[in-house]
């Protein structure tokens, strides 16, 4: 994800009416912390894997709302690095829970032109996992309606790191210039730096943490926090979300009225 950050990244379009009221824009991409799960679960005397398996019905409704709405990129934080801490059976169930809806939706992604890509440390996951997410975006590699992108094995340091760690190699092999390195000529060298950085981040369950998501490219997004558990994340509040970013007046270290060219 690069980190050009411009005003024309908002799509700003007239969106089909939803809960009542048009939205009054759309932003280009939509990155989301899906928290929320363990917690459903366990409000309703459930092990922690039943509130993984709802919040999957929430994943398809954004990843269709998305499509419908116009908006170009979702990036999901399905798995983090610090989620292999979490105990086995539940890690080993999560993964389990990938094979089966990476299967499942292959042929929604197809139908609606998705194009699937991951990003993180995918080297960790199981060998099941790695040739169902390859198989997809080989099978979905054409597709240019809207790109999916799952964060699985994914943290943000990391990501940091290694794009240090590949600049440092360049420059020790004489093919960088240490003094010409600069945002631009880093951001290239993270997980996927043609997708453009984040609009709007929205995180569900009242959390107000990043939590390692996109340090770099989280650098201008807008922040919005849903009170709702990710299983009960709904087509009207991820509108509600959308349309408190609409309503915000972004200007990107600039004056208002730099930003509306007075």
């Amino acid at each position: 994800m690069g980190s050009e950050v411009t005003e024309s990244s908002v799509a700003s379009a007239e969106a089909p009416k939803a809960a009542g009221a048009a939205l009054a824009a759309v932003p280009r991409h939509v990155a989301i912390i899906m928290d929320g799960n363990g917690r459903w679960a366990k409000r309703r005397f459930l092990p922690r894997i039943e509130g993984h398996r709802n919040g999957a019905k929430s994943v398809r409704m954004v990843v269709e709302e998305c499509r419908r709405l116009g908006i170009r990129y979702l990036t999901l934080f399905a798995f983090s690095t610090e989620n292999w801490r979490r105990p086995q059976d539940e890690v080993g169930g999560l993964m389990s829970l990938f094979v089966q809806h990476l299967e499942s939706e292959l042929g929604l992604l197809l139908k609606n032109g998705i194009r699937l890509r991951a990003m993180g440390d995918t080297s960790r996951l199981p060998a099941s996992v790695r040739e169902m997410l390859a198989r997809n975006e080989e099978r979905t590699k054409d597709m240019t309606g809207m790109d999916l992108i799952l964060a699985v094995s994914y943290g943000g340091r990391d990501e940091l790191v290694q794009a240090a760690r590949k600049l440092a190699e360049a420059a020790r092999a004489g093919e960088v210039d240490p003094a010409a390195i600069s945002g631009e000529s880093f951001a290239r060298h993270l997980y996927l730096p043609d997708v453009p950085d984040p609009d709007l981040m929205i995180r569900t369950s009242d959390e107000t943490r990043i939590s390692n998501f996109l340090l770099w490219q989280l650098a201008y997004a807008e922040i919005v926090v849903s009170p709702v558990l990710w299983p009960d994340f709904s087509r009207d509040e991820f509108h509600r979300c959308l349309n408190v970013f609409a309503g915000r007046n972004r200007r990107f270290g600039l004056t208002q009225e730099q930003v509306h060219g007075a």
